[in-house]
């Protein structure tokens, strides 16, 4: 796939050359002399990737690396360390900066540009998560891209599939210090583990006896439950066209052997960082999706999502000649309660009625807030006598127990007034019910309150 791909190198040949040779694989390239230019240009948005020099004038690479990785805007975009210096310290540097990748020049171009390559699919994975949790924050959800940034990488859960005892060993011991590691041999009880448990990384030898490991590299990103987990597959120097190849179909990084203790704790590490990165978007993205449609008090649908799901089950009922009927729920001067005991026991008064109305109903039904202490619950398949028996579970319910507060210190005597409607064949939309329901729920108030009203059949 095609990227914008930011290349920042004080020396113009270097710009220059891989302009070019990036321009000819289709990607879009930007360019920067200095560090503070590139990250302006982060900062803004107008990047996929980095191809990042060390020695500049100003701000080091390494310190680049930093600045990026370290910030909530831009610590998804991926960066890949291009230098000349080859020592194990420099690259141990660059990744614990923070970089996604190093490599060292001259380049091999196959290899670059399947990293950029792979680097690519994996920020576009991430884009549609980053722009919703983004939005999130006007839900008033915490600003979810400053807590992924905070993600350290350690204490990750990690499987390494290796079948030489003696080298599982050592790269378990190694991973050990800082994570909780297992070992298993087989590659297909590799996938079933993975499948099964919360790892963070699997870390695949490309030498398994007998076995492939760019099949299990395949099967862990084709599977639902697997497809988050960054894998990261082990090989030798012969084994470059197989792990271009595994990049390709979807592996996150890999190592060359004889395999770096440190470089190797780096890498789980910056794996483990952007997988957690990403669930914490996600999770994000999926907490601001049900604040959406649920009332955070009580947990109950809100009004919003009730008014929408209500007149699509209506449509259905009449569509099908199917019963469907619905209770309005009003809790008996509870602004007394409020006024009485204050507006936390209030809220738990809430909260506790909410769940004792849940108990009540069914999971098909629809029980929604509908502001202050007024509840609706829509049954659908339910006739007008079978929805009031339903109404007088629930008021019996709420009269037969007192609600414990402040900490089961106290009790109040809570009841609860219902009206009753179901659908009726002239009824034009679901607002008919509804005013049906209620004007019962205002003669039920009307009538001494703590009773089932139903609105009449005709």
């Amino acid at each position: 796939m095609t990227a914008r791909v930011l290349v920042v190198d004080d020396i113009p040949a270097n710009v220059k050359l891989l302009e070019a040779k990036l321009s000819a694989e289709y990607f879009g390239v930007v360019t920067a002399t200095n560090g503070r230019d590139a990250i302006a240009l982060c900062e803004r948005g107008e990047v996929d990737i980095v191809l990042l020099d060390v020695m500049m004038p100003g701000m080091n690479g390494f310190d680049v690396c930093r600045r990026l990785k370290g910030a909530p805007a831009t610590a998804h975009i991926p960066v890949i360390i291009v230098t000349t210096l080859d020592q194990p310290r420099d690259r141990l540097q660059g990744l614990d900066a923070g970089a996604d990748d190093f490599l060292t020049k001259p380049l091999d171009d196959t290899a670059l540009f399947a990293r950029v390559r792979s680097l690519a699919r994996l920020k576009a994975m991430t884009d549609e998560l980053r722009s919703r949790a983004v939005a999130s924050v006007r839900l008033g959800i915490a600003d979810p891209l400053a807590t992924a940034a905070a993600e350290t990488g350690l204490n990750g859960r990690i499987l390494l599939v290796e079948d030489r005892p003696n080298v599982a060993e050592r790269l378990q011991s190694a991973l050990s210090a800082f994570h909780a590691v297992e070992v298993e041999s087989d590659a297909q009880q590799a996938v079933i583990r993975s499948a099964e448990g919360e790892f963070d990384a699997v870390v695949v030898s490309l030498d398994l006896q007998g076995q492939d490991g760019l099949r299990l590299c395949s099967q862990l990103r084709s599977l639902e439950r697997t497809r988050n987990i960054s894998v990261l597959l082990m090989g030798e120097t012969e084994d470059r066209d197989r792990i271009l190849r595994g990049l390709e179909i979807g592996a996150h990084d890999f190592l060359l052997r004889p395999i770096d203790r440190n470089e190797l704790l780096a890498r789980v590490r910056t794996q483990v960082r952007r997988k957690r990165f990403t669930e914490r978007l996600r999770d994000s993205v999926q907490s601001s999706m049900e604040m959406a449609v649920m009332d955070q008090l009580t947990g109950l649908h809100n009004r919003r999502f009730m008014d929408n799901r209500l007149a699509a089950m209506f449509d259905e009922s009449a569509l099908r000649a199917r019963s469907l009927s619905l209770l309005v729920l009003d809790i008996d001067h509870f602004k007394s309660v409020n006024d009485s005991w204050g507006h936390d026991v209030g809220d738990e008064v809430l909260r506790e009625f909410a769940d004792r109305v849940r108990a009540c109903t069914r999971g098909i039904d629809l029980v929604a807030r509908m502001g202050g202490e007024e509840v609706v619950v829509v049954l659908p398949d339910t006739g007008r006598d079978a929805a009031y028996c339903v109404a007088e579970r629930i008021r019996e319910r709420v009269e037969n127990a007192p609600f414990a507060v402040q900490n089961n210190t106290r009790d109040i005597k809570v009841t609860v007034s219902v009206g009753v409607s179901s659908r009726r064949a002239g009824d034009a939309s679901s607002a008919d019910m509804m005013k049906r329901a209620d004007d019962a729920l205002y003669r039920a108030k009307a009538s001494g309150r703590n009773r089932v009203i139903v609105a009449s059949a005709a």
